[in-house]
């Protein structure tokens, strides 16, 4: 049972950031067609946003290394190139 509240918090959280992180990035994709007025609004309207999403994914790492730290091992490890890329 404890193993599937875990996975569901891992869901949450991850559900949580694509949803907030989608409202950054169509602001974003938008910035390019606004006028000067309009981009000040926009990025007033992510400031309070943009870096607190990655919160959700830091929660969602935390819980997989406290829950799973046999797949946190396994899968950050097969990972590590291509996010040091990124």
């Amino acid at each position: 049972m404890l193993p599937l509240i875990f996975a569901s918090l891992m869901g949450l959280a991850i559900l949580i950031y694509v949803i907030l992180d989608g409202f950054d990035l169509g602001i974003g994709i938008l910035f390019a067609a606004a006028e000067d007025a309009e981009q000040d609004t926009m990025i007033a309207a992510i400031g309070p946003f943009w870096d607190a999403n990655e919160t959700w994914l830091v929660l969602a790492v935390g819980l997989l290394l406290v829950a799973f730290p046999l797949a946190h091992g396994t899968i950050l490890t097969a990972l590590y190139i291509p996010v040091f890329l990124l």
